[in-house]
């Protein structure tokens, strides 16, 4: 059959609340302009994150009632120690309450000032973490990963000799550590090929760099690797899994992606001293290494996760729906990221809204505008994100303008999905009527998550 069905069938509901166009107004206004500050049950469709909003399976809540919860040497940590290290085949595996308390760890031992750390994009925790140590975050994204709307299968890749002249320019001494985040999150979504990860692999270790793994789509990465790269096409999602780990030297998780759970974490890596030194740090800031954070019923929730995400049936219906709701509004003539990527829908918010330049911030405007219309929440990925002022304090903005659509795993349906749409292209009718905004109010560090706007 032609139609994707979901590959479950639903055992418990939550109600929608709904709200009125007057009303959203007045939220928008209470909240700051910052959909961040919205509260949850004035959204009617919730697209600002994949982080934590899935909903679990039948198994997992039947893991939460097992979850052993003794504070040393928990029977539910083994079960997950022993799945982790069955899919990325790194000797120590540290439990974290989330991906950025891994990160947290990491670069806290890595960083310091003078520091270079590359990617093909670093996320915002993961660049704020770097940041906040004293060390410098760098992007090299391939360049068609850049132009929206290119089609190409891996537009999330790392730009190889780019990376390769950086690390001749500054000294692989002073580069602590590579990573790759699969899929690119800030870069739309878009997958890293196999190649590419050898590639970059190969480069790392020809100047003894450690390559690390930002994993939270791993599962999506290796499903777009099967269906796209040559050579893939009849291995298993689990054997694509392997290999991609197999050239790393470590990753960092947030298990809210993936792993199909509402909380959780890891870092996993082979370098014994390394793990050593982030154990200490763990015991300070998380918890006892055999729970890092956590309950051990996360623990088990995590394990249970992290063999269902691998399921070929639930990634086809997970990619399938991503894919029909950007086909829905790129048909209508939305400028979108191509094409989709494995767990959103990008927006492109500067050909969505050419009359708005980047320091009047065109995705928060998108992103306020699309909830007014419809009360769908998504998130900004653009000059409020990632923007920086330079030495005269003029606002640069980074190279994308962006508004994330993120869809929660296994929580909405096709009808959904179609509001969605229907909100998303009533919107696009009204663009020119659009303004940007201006800061009221900004932190130091992940701005975006507090600031409070006002529009022009």
């Amino acid at each position: 059959m032609k139609t994707i069905i979901e590959p479950f069938k639903i055992k418990s509901v939550e109600p929608i609340y709904f709200t009125s166009r007057a009303q959203r107004q007045q939220i928008l206004e209470t909240a700051g302009y910052n959909p961040f500050l919205i509260k949850a049950e004035d959204v009617i469709i919730d697209l600002l994150t994949d982080s934590g909003t899935s909903a679990m399976s039948a198994k997992q809540w039947a893991g939460i009632m097992e979850g052993d919860e003794s504070y040393a040497g928990s029977r539910s940590f083994f079960r997950f120690e022993h799945t982790v290290k069955k899919l990325t085949g790194f000797d120590f595996i540290i439990p974290t309450h989330q991906g950025r308390a891994a990160e947290k760890i990491l670069f806290s031992l890595l960083g310091g000032a003078g520091k270079y750390f590359v990617s093909n994009t670093f996320f915002d925790t993961t660049r704020a973490n770097i940041e906040f140590t004293g060390a410098e975050a760098v992007d090299f994204l391939t360049l068609e990963g850049k132009t929206p709307a290119l089609v190409a299968p891996f537009k999330g890749n790392i730009d190889i000799d780019a990376l390769a002249h950086f690390i001749a320019e500054k000294g692989a001494e002073n580069i602590p550590l590579c990573m790759l985040t699969v899929t690119n999150n800030s870069g739309g979504g878009q997958p890293v090929s196999m190649q590419n990860v050898r590639e970059t692999s190969e480069l790392c270790r020809r100047y003894g760099i450690p390559l690390f793994i930002d994993a939270c789509r791993f599962a999506e990465n290796a499903f777009f690797i099967k269906k796209r790269e040559k050579g893939y096409e009849n291995a298993s999602i689990v054997s694509i899994v392997q290999e991609l780990f197999s050239y790393a030297d470590g990753c960092t998780m947030s298990a809210k992606k993936d792993a199909l759970v509402n909380i959780g974490g890891f870092l996993a890596l082979n370098d014994t001293y390394l793990a050593q030194q982030a154990k200490n740090m763990l015991i300070v800031t998380e918890g006892f290494p055999t729970y890092g954070g956590l309950a051990g019923r996360d623990l088990e929730a995590i394990a249970q996760g992290l063999e269902e995400v691998l399921d070929e049936e639930y990634l086809k219906y997970r990619i399938r729906s991503i894919e029909y709701l950007g086909e829905k509004i790129h048909h209508a003539g939305v400028p979108i990221m191509m094409p989709t990527g494995g767990h959103a829908v990008y927006l492109d918010a500067k050909a969505f809204l050419p009359h708005i330049p980047p320091h009047q911030f065109p995705g928060v405007a998108l992103c306020n505008e699309i909830y007014l219309e419809g009360g769908v929440r998504g998130v900004e990925i653009g000059s409020l994100m990632f923007g920086k002022y330079d030495a005269a304090g003029r606002h640069v903005a980074p190279p994308l303008e962006l508004v994330r659509l993120a869809i929660p795993r296994r929580v909405y349906t096709q009808s959904h999905i179609d509001y969605v749409a229907e909100v998303i292209i009533e919107t696009y009718h009204k663009k020119q009527y659009i303004k940007g905004h201006k800061m009221a109010y900004e932190a130091p560090l992940l701005r975006h998550f507090t600031a409070l706007l006002v529009p022009l």
